[in-house]
């Protein structure tokens, strides 16, 4: 049976999403990063990068949600547009757009908002500003269509659901505003039954709540003890 290691946070949660999107059977592996769980070995020999999500699926590690998403699309051959080079070309462009641009800007943005102890006015204002400009993109492609790439529901909705379901953590709640069709989609998907089991999969485990010193040198290493 696959192995998915996870916690609570949204690149784990998509990855829950399509898991039970797709009705895989999988052992869920809780890894609670603010008790530095990540850091075991058993761990690390998965994933050297040290975070979750990790999947093992026979002799097969993939790690890194985006992989993860198109790994187990692939594999299964759901939740994925027509197969074109056209719309092949749309799907790569927005994974790896969410990837490397919405979801690291928005934990950064999250980071500087919520849980640095020193003032860092700079950097708050800088994530605020492209998480903003990252989910304008967004809004723009959802003006054009149902979905992220027209009318089929594909990993690219469940990636762009992972990250903007914490649109009011990581700008605030009045940003929903600016956002109307990223608003739709992301309210369609968290009803849909696969997203709240997805969601309610980490209440199942007792995860460590508290961002104390401990937590904070576990998730932040450059905290110094």
């Amino acid at each position: 049976m696959l192995k998915f290691y996870f916690n609570g946070s949204p690149n784990p949660t998509k990855i829950a999403l399509f898991l039970e999107e797709a009705g895989l059977p999988y052992e869920p592996i809780p890894v609670d990063t603010r008790k530095g769980e990540q850091f075991q070995p058993a761990l690390t020999a998965l994933n050297p990068n040290q975070k979750v999500p990790v999947i093992v699926d026979g002799d097969a590690i993939i790690f890194d949600s985006n992989a993860i998403l198109l790994y187990l699309a692939e594999k299964t051959g759901k939740f994925l547009p027509e197969n074109t080079p056209v719309q092949r070309g749309k799907l790569l462009s927005w994974l790896m757009f969410v990837g490397t641009g919405v979801g690291p800007y928005s934990g950064q943005a999250v980071h500087f908002k919520h849980f640095t102890k020193s003032p860092q006015e700079y950097a708050h204002e800088r994530y605020q500003f492209e998480s903003l400009r990252h989910f304008g993109i967004l809004e723009a492609q959802l003006a054009k269509g149902p979905y992220m790439l027209g009318k089929t529901y594909t990993i690219v909705d469940m990636d762009v659901w992972g990250w903007s379901r914490m649109i009011p953590f990581i700008l605030g709640d009045a940003a929903w505003a600016k956002f109307p069709n990223l608003k739709r989609l992301t309210d369609e998907i968290s009803a849909r039954p696969a997203a709240i089991k997805a969601v309610a999969l980490k209440d199942q485990h007792a995860f460590k709540a508290e961002m104390d010193d401990e937590a904070r040198r576990n998730m932040f290493k450059h905290v110094k003890a």
